[in-house]
């Protein structure tokens, strides 16, 4: 299935959609964001359709989304203009392996708010989303 709608959010916490295909690191990136934060991840995709179809038609209003930019189908790169389209309030995050400095440098024009890479910067991702939270409370 490439689009799954997990909860409702719950007020006072980050609502997160994640757009990741690897289910080894949507599960890692899901526990570890959910353990280190107050935050719910309200639905999932792995490829861009997916994804479109959930913030078109299922979507609960989030506070971020968490974009991988190479997908099993589509791209994080044309997804990231529509998601902003689809969720203008919700910060875009991009994680992802190849976070060169002109990749970001791209994402940042196509509306990603944050660039991180998924091998080195974990950590400021998490701050990054406590600065989000604390600001939301």
């Amino acid at each position: 299935m490439s689009t799954v709608p997990v909860t409702a959010p719950t007020p006072g916490t980050l609502n997160c959609f994640l757009v990741e295909d690897s289910p080894l690191i949507r599960e890692n990136l899901v526990a570890t964001l959910q353990e280190m934060l107050d935050l719910d991840v309200v639905g999932w995709a792995e490829d861009e359709a997916g994804a479109l179809r959930w913030l078109h038609d299922e979507a609960v209003p989030c506070d971020i989304l968490i974009i991988d930019l190479f997908l099993k189908r589509g791209s994080g790169m044309s997804l990231l203009p529509k998601a902003r389209l689809l969720q203008p309030e919700a910060k875009l995050i991009v994680l992802t392996n190849y976070a060169t400095a002109d990749m970001r440098q791209r994402c940042e024009g196509l509306g990603a708010d944050r660039v991180f890479d998924k091998s080195s910067e974990l950590d400021e991702l998490i701050a990054y989303c406590l600065d989000l939270a604390s600001s939301k409370a």
